[in-house]
């Protein structure tokens, strides 16, 4: 059977790698693409690595017929995410992967992201797409919110150990390392060569990152009380991948075997060999996570440090294991591609 899928924001980063995805996805297939400033043109014009397929011509969003989609992903900037999502036909079933419907309370999202949420009903539906965490609810919902790159970096090393309640939970540090496509495709600055080569920055630090708000929704809901983390991700001259490094106070061994537990049954998961620790060209251009755990020289501490592909993994092959959930596939789908090593 196919499931006829449409990409909204096809012209960013995220949009490309869902193409590039589904087209080895043994039942999904393309019927539309949107772009509002690259409307009229070709994909393989915008991307040219994509130009040996057959792809439908990228239009407005208002030239798009939704009527006989079954899934539309939708890869448009935050606030318009939920202008266009709340128009969408009640029956076709949707992946978001902007932040509109990450955070379930609606002051909250007004503080983050700095302006009030406009589909509150909508905000109420949607299910979190952290897949190995709520693959159940995913299965049976019409509208999926993808969550943060970098919010799912630090949930793949901490959900297990603050469930299981291995770690102390008021002493948890996150050090991320960011590729410089999470910060999208839009010309800024600060992405020039010549500014971000050679270098190493550290940003929105001091809490103000906004996939913080994510991270004290989810590790609040597992505890049962409000936790609050240390969060201060940096922007290294690479072009994608993450690396989080976090600092934990708990017994080393414990947390491992912590880890090792939860992810057993995984696919795209995989907790690493105590004492190795992953780096970002482990999984690039791959949907799988890495985890690895280290104990420190100070008696009851722990380093975790977990790796994703942003763009995979943290976003589109995130989107795309959701969907298939959704449409009753098999979760692993056009997913298996191995890592792109080196």
């Amino acid at each position: 059977m196919s499931h006829k899928i449409i990409i909204l924001g096809a012209s960013g980063y995220t949009g490309a790698e869902l193409v590039r995805l589904i087209a080895t996805h043994p039942t999904m297939e393309i019927v539309a693409l949107s772009a509002e400033r690259k409307a009229g043109l070709e994909m393989g014009a915008v991307f040219p690595h994509l130009r040996h397929l057959s792809l439908p011509m990228l239009k407005k969003i208002d030239e798009i017929d939704f009527s006989t989609a079954d899934l539309v992903f939708c890869a448009l900037p935050h606030a318009t995410s939920q202008a266009v999502i709340r128009t969408l036909p009640k029956t076709v079933k949707i992946v978001d992967l902007s932040a509109d419907f990450r955070l379930r309370d609606p002051e909250s999202y007004a503080a983050w992201y700095g302006q009030p949420h406009s589909a509150t009903d909508l905000q109420k539906e949607a299910v979190y797409g952290l897949t190995e965490f709520y693959r159940e609810q995913i299965k049976t919902a019409r509208l999926v919110a993808g969550t943060g790159c970098n919010a799912a970096a630090g949930q793949y090393a901490l959900r297990p150990l603050i469930e299981a309640g291995v770690i102390d939970l008021d002493e948890i540090i996150l050090d991320l390392k960011a590729g410089v496509s999470g910060a999208g495709r839009s010309p800024k600055e600060m992405l020039l060569h010549a500014e971000l080569s050679e270098g190493l920055g550290a940003y929105s630090a001091g809490g103000k990152h906004r996939h913080l708000g994510e991270f004290d929704q989810e590790f609040s809901a597992i505890a049962g009380r409000d936790i609050k983390v240390q969060f201060t991700p940096h922007l290294v001259p690479v072009n994608r991948g993450i690396l989080i490094t976090t600092y934990v106070k708990g017994e080393a061994a414990e947390i491992y075997a912590t880890l090792a537990a939860a992810y057993a049954q995984e696919t795209f998961v995989t907790v690493v060999p105590f004492g190795e620790l992953p780096q970002m060209k482990h999984v690039r251009g791959s949907n799988f996570a890495h985890v690895g755990v280290e104990g420190d020289r100070l008696p009851g501490r722990a380093v975790v440090v977990s790796v994703i592909d942003n763009l995979t993994k943290g976003s589109s092959g995130q989107a795309i294991q959701n969907a298939n959930l959704m449409l009753g596939e098999e979760e692993t789908a056009g997913l298996m591609l191995a890592p792109v090593f080196p």
